[in-house]
């Protein structure tokens, strides 16, 4: 097995095995602690310029299917693993993790104490690293790595949104219909900056017409389609360099259309309100993340994947803040205190994962329910 090796912006130099794409890759390194889910983490567009460490050794277990595929491509820069993948031992299993691997060009070193590693990136920061596979290449890669961009301040949505709109129909397996009215469909269009499907199929399942626009869409041409809400999804990146999605945010605030934010949507939501975000130590990756809902006092576990944080010192008073991180005190949700416009940071359609802030997309339903179409206040 060809030996990989992976070098951080520090310099320090750990030797192991090459199980995925042969190439050099380059990318911000950050940690996650999630136990399962590991294909909708890998598959997730979010992760776009960045290597994951997985601090759970036992990573392609189950192998890889089709169904749970969060895109269509891979955009991650590189994994991180503790142990070697076996065999898959699952009954849905359609691919083995290593072909799977290959085939999406994804570069990944195993054989690594991850943990060691990921208390390196708490005590240091999400840092610029690369994987390469020749030693003789080492100085050179130090070198690139220096001049390497690294994520704050790269506008990376575009990147990896959709070309052209597109309407989506799939339904997730899992979610209970008993109490959803087979009445008129509620017409959704919902802003792809990286979006994950499994928001697009809750969505879907609660009787509302998707439509995905790439994440340069005019305003003008969103009011055209008569939308009964405005979905902002999760994506890549630093969100400030996004002035584009900002302004069309600014300008939906003229209109009463209910507008529902997550991960980057919430940070693009803040930001045209006139907050500002800063770049976290070393974010918040992982499905056990306590968040406490401020009004009710509960406290759910979240799934969560992001470096960027809204700060709070800058949140205009025409916003409240709804949700907070119970590990930093961080903002996770914030509500308009009389527009029918709300985000949550996290991620309320873990699968899998936890799913307990699903109850945010209910929220958006009744919310357009309320609302009229598109009328200038």
């Amino acid at each position: 097995m060809q030996q990989a090796i992976l070098i951080l912006e520090n310099e320090k130099i750990f030797y192991g095995k090459s199980v995925g794409y042969k190439a050099d890759s380059f990318g911000e390194i950050v940690f996650n602690t999630a136990m399962t889910g590991y294909q909708e983490v890998i598959s997730d567009p979010s992760y776009k310029n960045q290597i994951i460490t997985f601090t759970y050794p036992h990573i392609g277990n189950v192998g890889i299917n089709y169904e749970d595929q969060e895109s269509n491509a891979s955009y991650v820069s590189g994994l991180v693993l503790s142990e070697l993948p076996t065999k898959p031992s699952n009954w849905r299993s359609e691919l083995d993790f290593v072909d799977y691997l290959k085939n999406k060009k994804i570069v990944c070193i195993a054989e690594l104490d991850t943990r060691h590693i990921a208390s390196l990136i708490r005590s240091k920061g999400a840092m610029n690293a690369c994987i390469i596979h020749d030693e003789k290449n080492i100085e050179k890669a130090k070198k690139e790595l220096e001049s390497y961009k690294g994520i704050e301040g790269s506008e990376l949505a575009t990147e990896v949104s959709a070309k052209e709109k597109y309407l989506f129909d799939e339904k997730i397996f899992q979610f209970n219909h008993d109490n959803i009215q087979e009445d008129k469909k509620l017409k959704v269009i919902a802003f792809d900056f990286g979006v994950k499907k499994n928001i697009l199929r809750i969505l879907n399942s609660m009787n509302c017409e998707v439509q995905v626009v790439p994440a340069k869409t005019p305003t003008k041409e969103i009011l055209s389609l008569k939308p009964d809400g405005i979905f902002l999804s999760n994506g890549p990146g630093d969100p400030e360099p996004c002035e584009f999605a900002i302004q069309s945010i600014r300008e939906f605030f003229e209109y009463n259309i209910p507008i529902f934010g997550i991960c980057l949507g919430h940070q693009l939501v803040s930001l045209a309100s006139g907050a500002k975000t800063k770049k976290m130590k070393y974010g918040h990756h992982g499905a056990n993340h306590p968040v406490l809902d401020i009004k009710t006092g509960k406290v759910m576990i979240t799934s969560q994947n992001h470096g960027f944080v809204v700060d709070e010192a800058t949140l205009p008073n025409t916003f409240e803040v709804t949700h907070r991180s119970l590990f930093d005190e961080t903002i996770q949700g914030i509500r308009h205190k009389k527009l029918p416009i709300f985000s949550f940071q996290g991620h309320p359609e873990a699968c899998p994962g936890p799913q307990d802030i699903n109850y945010l997309f209910k929220d958006f339903i009744n919310s357009m329910k309320k609302s009229t179409n598109a009328k200038k206040k």
